[in-house]
């Protein structure tokens, strides 16, 4: 139980999804039905941290039982957990208002942001990209990799620094979210560097054209692709790392195996190994599934270039 509404939320933006080890062990973190917790004394199981001496009343009176890892993490020194090292701050947005809250926590967080690692100021909401495939990389694309982990602004690719763009994000969180499962992230060839920009936004400025002929900047502030637009729009979205299986849905119902093979090949992105369809409903008008790649480069790739691509419906 968190101390408001805000700090839950919070909380739940920059951990959800997250890995406790480096691919594994995901995160998965949802609102809970009740509105109060109820913690009726401080152990292993439960913890009230505005209360750190909660059950502790009958410490000293009788035998007391040997604890097998000795005192709670709050009780420990400041500067880390015990003798095991020192844990990350707690980012001084999440902290409490209580003067009882422990500032050290045991969960991962992203690597790539120095706020968060130092307990500063929040990061901005600019993502800055450096790897971009110079021929076959381009706003929209960008913006159908990118689009998955928050809403996107603006798109503009650097005159000055080939493959290279800056990603204008919804809000911080979205940020991170990009950071942490794209960066490092191989694409056609060539690994990405995501990190957090410097800039506060993105100035349509030095605008110049791409190699496939296309605008070097792009604003997809009022784009109906944005997946975060309100709060049951964006709790709908499954925060995940790129996997090799992609989940393709709103297709037109005419749509086969062999329409997606075509539109691999017409694209020039290796096509997929497993084909699935789930059943529709009787009153359905679209059809979703599943595909699978040999591996996660192929269907990042199949990703960012059939993303939000227009299936043109024959007439009848």
């Amino acid at each position: 139980m968190f101390e408001s509404v805000l700090c839950a939320q919070k909380a739940k933006a920059a951990l959800n999804g997250a890995d406790i080890y480096a691919g594994c062990c995901t995160l998965k973190i949802e609102y809970a039905r009740p509105t109060r917790l109820n913690v009726i004394r401080n152990d292993n199981d439960s913890w009230d941290y505005t209360k750190p001496y909660l059950g502790r009343r009958d410490r000293g009176k009788g035998r007391q039982r040997q604890a097998i890892l000795g005192e709670h993490p709050s009780s420990f020194r400041h500067d880390g957990y015990g003798s095991h090292g020192p844990l990350l701050p707690l980012p001084s947005r999440y902290r409490m208002a209580s003067r009882d809250t422990p500032e050290l926590v045991a969960y991962p967080l992203p690597q790539a942001s120095s706020s968060y690692m130092h307990g500063g100021n929040p990061s901005g909401s600019v993502v800055m990209v450096s790897g971009l495939h110079q021929q076959k990389m381009n706003c929209s694309r960008v913006f159908n990799l990118f689009c998955l982990y928050g809403n996107i602004e603006k798109v503009k690719f650097m005159k000055t620094i080939p493959g290279t763009a800056l990603v204008e994000m919804g809000d911080e969180y979205a940020v991170e979210r990009a950071v942490t499962h794209l960066n490092n992230v191989k694409l056609f060839g060539k690994r990405l560097n995501v990190c957090v920009s410097k800039q506060h936004s993105v100035v349509p400025s030095q605008i110049f054209e791409l190699e496939d002929g296309t605008s070097s900047y792009k604003d997809f502030a009022m784009s109906k692709n944005n997946r975060f637009t309100s709060a049951g729009q964006a709790s709908k979205n499954i925060i995940q790392p790129p996997s090799c299986v992609l989940h393709y849905y709103n297709v037109p119902l005419c749509v086969t195996e062999d329409t997606f093979v075509k539109l691999c090949d017409d694209h020039e992105v290796l096509s997929f190994i497993k084909y699935k369809v789930f059943d529709p409903k009787p009153s359905a008008k679209t059809l979703s599934g599943l595909l699978e790649w040999k591996c996660k480069t192929n269907a990042v790739e199949a990703l960012t270039v059939l993303n939000h691509h227009q299936i043109r419906v024959p007439m009848p």
